[in-house]
């Protein structure tokens, strides 16, 4: 069957494109089919055989004639159809026409957006041959349309970007293109799309100019090396500077240290201490400097581990208390007791932020005093940090920026007080990259408050400092008087004895208070040591028949005025700032305290926390090898190496501290220490402990402890100490505490820095 189909097929088309041919063809078989029928029966009916019947042949013509209307029905029949068709198929070929027409429209207005938009358009076979292009790939190309079709031609490459290939299967990539104009930067995107389907895909290659994104983000890209390489550039210097100005500090302190410790004049002594406390603020703004530079170098880094709350914010008060007594100023502290006893956190940096705000608070504080207060925050595991003063207030439009850098509250407040403006700026930034907020609430002679909320997760009390345990006395339906000419410890005294549940009264007056004692049995008088001492002694001998303890509160230089009454009246004392654990002993004692709980409580205050460290290091006697390039460090560190009992000897560069240590090692007599400076001529310590350290690796004998002395602040500069083998650091200024404290640190094991 489908060979007649295809020989049928066959014939329409040629009937279609030859009509006279067909018509021809036609008339001639149907004259041929009439005639012959007509003459063969004309011939039949004259035959002389026929036998010609008049009956039959009306019935032969009938029917024939009744076959030709048939035929000529069946013909109109099939005419009308053929009539129905040919009006569907017009009209489809009509709308086929319309669509036609639409389609050539649709295809011209898309030509002319291809060539009209500077976008260039190239349309490519597998083989890379070129379909179509623009004019706008023409008039960078510099070609003719003509020449460009059905050649291979590329643009000239001059540099090659990153190809990325997305889901769909889509290229991107930018390519620097040699033009006639100059170079020029093009973003391609490449793509596969079929016009017909039995033909293969082509690459449709669509490019734009990015030559001004490109040149953009590749100015941004140098800006921001250049950023990073000046950011380097200044760190390094700041640590070159920091390096050149500690090391003559180092000898100022220093030497300014041992000139105390002799027989001075009341005058010399002043003119030394002055001395001494410029020395102290010069290296205060080194450090203030180096740490901007570091936490602006984003290098600042936190360490998480457990650290008892209270301790730090009674030690930060004890550390300042010197500072704002001179001043005559108060400085107290409260933690409240829901607060865990350890938390996690950094503790160094959290202690930096708040010496920074008290100090400052003191610093700009005339009269009253500081206190620092500590309470849970308004979130679960938030801590709450509050630093309030009594001082000269910020006025509002300076608190906008008061924690930028170099920024202070106005030019007289910089002159009048001195000061980079980087404190703030600082804690905020440490604040903030340890997930808090720092606010400041204050106004014009009212002073101010500085509170920021940190997140901090109770620690385990067995991995960190533990807290100073004692228990809280029993206080309910007790009265205390607390007799104060000043309100800001008092009140903090008052606060904790509330939540005890002790019934407080507080007093300014020494009058008032001796005409309240008659009126009810009270379990403690608290006097401020700050009244003049016979009137506070003869209120305590007035007290002593009304109130079961009688305790003197006062600073340290006040110890002596009240040595002679501390048992009689008085019984007991205690030292500002006050510790709560101290407190809460001086309460909870049935009797007055013996003379050995005196003793015990006042050592503190006069012996430094390093004195026992300093003389067990003083009985050692240990022998020690001094690196050292500079005359004036050399002589320090050879005197106070002395004075703490320690055989000294001292070499100028890397190299003689090698040759000595291998000396006293080829002696015999090998050094117990060796401190260690880091930049010096010939040999820097460096590769000087690397040496001693590579010798060792050859030998069985004990590994000698080298403590690097350096006056770099940076924590590459540490890094490369203990990666050279050192066993610690030391920072100059040296502090003679910190320097015992190292040397006694010798038998530990871990890293000892300073």
């Amino acid at each position: 069957m489908g060979w007649m189909f295809r020989i049928k097929a066959g014939l329409r088309r040629f009937a279609r494109r030859h009509p006279r041919i067909n018509f021809l063809l036609r008339t001639i078989i149907l004259f041929q089919a009439a005639f012959g029928g007509a003459y063969g029966f004309i011939s039949g009916v004259r035959s002389d055989a026929a036998g010609y019947d008049p009956h039959a042949f009306a019935i032969g013509a009938s029917f024939l004639f009744a076959v030709a209307c048939v035929a000529l029905a069946l013909t109109s029949m099939r005419l009308r159809w053929l009539r129905k068709k040919l009006r569907l198929v017009t009209q489809r070929n009509d709308a086929l026409t319309d669509r036609n027409w639409e389609l050539k429209e649709a295809e011209e207005r898309a030509r002319i957006l291809f060539e009209s938009q500077g976008d260039l358009v190239v349309l490519r076979q597998a083989d890379r041959t070129i379909r179509f292009v623009n004019d706008a790939y023409c008039a960078l190309a510099k070609k003719s349309r003509e020449d460009l079709l059905g050649t291979r031609f590329e643009l000239p490459i001059l540099e090659q970007g990153k190809v990325i290939t997305d889901a769909a299967g889509t290229r991107s990539h930018d390519q620097k293109i040699a033009t006639a104009t100059g170079a020029r930067w093009i973003g391609w995107r490449e793509g596969l799309v079929r016009s017909d389907a039995d033909q293969p895909a082509d690459i449709q290659c669509v490019g734009r100019d990015v030559t001004d994104r490109t040149e953009t983000e590749h100015a941004l890209s140098e800006a921001r090396d250049h950023a990073d390489a000046a950011s380097h550039a200044k760190s390094r210097f700041l640590a070159m500077v920091s390096h050149e100005i500690r090391t003559p500090l180092n000898g100022i302190i220093g030497m300014n240290g041992l000139l105390l410790d002799t027989a001075l004049t009341p005058e010399q002594t002043t003119y030394a201490k002055a001395v001494r406390t410029s020395g102290e603020a010069l290296l205060s703004l080194i450090e203030e400097l180096l740490d901007f530079s570091k936490i602006e170098a984003g290098k600042i880094d936190l360490e998480q581990r457990p650290f008892a709350l209270d301790g730090l914010i009674e030690n930060v008060t004890e550390l300042l208390a010197p500072r704002a007594q001179a001043r005559n100023l108060e400085i107290a502290a409260y933690v409240d007791e829901r607060l865990p006893p350890n938390v996690i956190g950094d503790v160094a940096r959290l202690r930096q932020v708040l010496l920074n705000l008290a100090g400052n608070a003191i610093k700009f504080t005339q009269n009253g005093g500081v206190a620092l207060i500590v309470e849970p925050g308004p979130l679960p595991n938030d801590v709450l940090f509050m630093v309030r003063d009594t001082g000269i207030g910020i006025a509002p439009e300076a608190q906008a920026r008061i924690f930028q850098e170099f920024e202070q509250a106005d030019e007289r407040i910089a002159q009048n007080y001195g000061g980079t403006g980087l404190g703030l700026s600082i804690s905020e930034r440490i604040v903030r990259r340890m997930g808090g907020h720092i606010s400041l609430q204050s106004a014009i002679g009212k002073g101010s408050t500085f509170s920021f909320t940190l997140p901090m997760v109770a620690g385990d009390d067995d991995d960190g400092e533990r807290r100073q345990p004692f228990v809280i006395p029993d206080l309910a339906d007790k009265s205390i008087m607390l007799i104060a000419p000043q309100s800001v410890e008092t009140s903090l005294i008052a606060r904790r004895l509330q939540r005890w549940g002790a019934q407080t009264c507080t007093v300014a007056d020494l009058v008032v208070a001796r005409a309240l004692l008659p009126e009810r049995p009270w379990h403690a008088v608290m006097i401020d040591g700050a009244f003049d001492p016979a009137d506070a002694t003869a209120l305590a001998a007035a007290a002593t028949p009304h109130a079961a303890h009688r305790i003197v509160i006062f600073t340290p230089a006040m110890r002596h005025e009240y040595r002679d009454v501390i048992n009689d009246p008085f019984t007991g004392y205690l030292v500002k700032p006050l510790r709560a654990a101290s407190l809460a002993i001086r309460l909870s004692a049935p009797t007055p305290p013996s003379a050995a709980t005196e003793t015990i409580e006042a050592a503190p205050d006069d012996e430094p926390p390093s004195g026992k460290a300093s003389k067990v290091a003083a009985r050692r006697g240990l022998s020690i090898l001094v690196a050292e390039d500079n005359e004036i460090n050399a002589l320090l560190m050879r005197s106070l190496l002395a004075r703490l009992g320690h055989q000294v000897v001292v070499t100028t560069n890397g190299n003689a501290a090698v040759e000595s240590w291998l000396a006293a090692e080829a002696a015999e007599n090998p050094y117990d220490l060796i401190l260690m400076d880091i930049q010096m001529p010939e040999l820097n310590g460096i590769n000087a402990a690397k040496r001693i350290r590579l010798r060792e690796a050859g030998q069985t004998a004990r590994r000698t402890p080298i403590i690097a002395l350096t006056a770099n602040a940076l924590v590459e500069d540490r890094y490369a100490c203990f990666e050279a083998g050192m066993d610690g650091f030391l920072m100059k200024p040296l502090d003679r505490e910190k320097l015992a404290e190292a040397i006694s640190g010798l038998a530990s094991s871990r890293h000892l820095a300073a």
